[in-house]
């Protein structure tokens, strides 16, 4: 790896973590929320009167109530590994096709210079 490009990651790696702490510095103390809470106040605050939902969640229809954080947070993972299995998927075929036109060019370039060799001893 040239050191151009270590020096690029090692920007990136550091933009990333700047991105990741300098939030949390600068609200220390605030309050997290989900966007869920966020727009239902937003959207009471608008109309005047309380939010309610046009429908209910069918996951909280078959258990009855809500559901548990461990559930959520499980199926929440469990699309996220699908999410990134597929992004992953397609990555990685990309850049096998790129491979193999690279090999088939390097290929072909090679034969051309060899015939091209050949030719000049010829003469």
């Amino acid at each position: 790896m040239s050191r151009k490009n270590k020096l690029i990651i090692i920007g990136c790696v550091i933009g990333v973590i700047i991105l990741i702490v300098f939030p949390l510095i600068y609200k220390a103390g605030s309050e997290f929320s989900g966007s869920d809470d966020s727009g239902s106040e937003a959207v009471s605050q608008v109309l005047d009167r309380e939010y309610i939902p046009w429908f209910v969640p069918i996951m909280e229809q078959f258990l009855g109530g809500e559901i548990p954080g461990e559930l959520e947070s499980l199926l929440f993972c469990i699309q996220t590994g699908i999410g990134v299995g597929i992004l992953a998927f397609f990555i990685g075929l990309y850049y096998e096709r790129y491979q193999l036109a690279a090999t088939k060019r390097g290929r072909e370039r090679y034969k051309e210079y060899i015939r091209d060799y050949e030719d000049s001893e010829k003469t």
